[in-house]
């Protein structure tokens, strides 16, 4: 494992870490609120970008993809509770 791929790994790492605590906070909330779909968007395309570069890569390294997918993954997540949210802010609004 070279430098280069350590560093990576502890880039993803400490940007994977933020997700789960989103994600939590997105599913409690049960509001989209103060969420930026543009935002978790552009964020789903880096990390596309990063999984397609290291797919292309001539030195391409599994462990290293696990952990852009894993991010995608979690940011996914977070993705389809904006819109379940975004639902549960309508059906409050017509309630009132």
């Amino acid at each position: 494992m070279t430098v280069y791929e350590i560093l990576e790994i502890l880039m993803l790492i400490s940007f994977g870490f933020a997700w789960p605590f989103n994600v939590i906070k997105s599913f409690k909330a049960r509001t989209a609120k103060g969420k930026s779909l543009l935002f978790m968007v552009l964020v789903l395309v880096g990390y596309v970008c990063g999984i397609l570069a290291k797919l292309f890569s001539p030195s391409f390294k599994w462990y290293v993809l696990f952990f852009y997918l894993l991010n995608f993954s979690m940011v996914m997540v977070d993705f389809f509770l904006y819109f379940r949210n975004r639902r549960l802010d309508k059906v409050r609004k017509k309630e009132i």
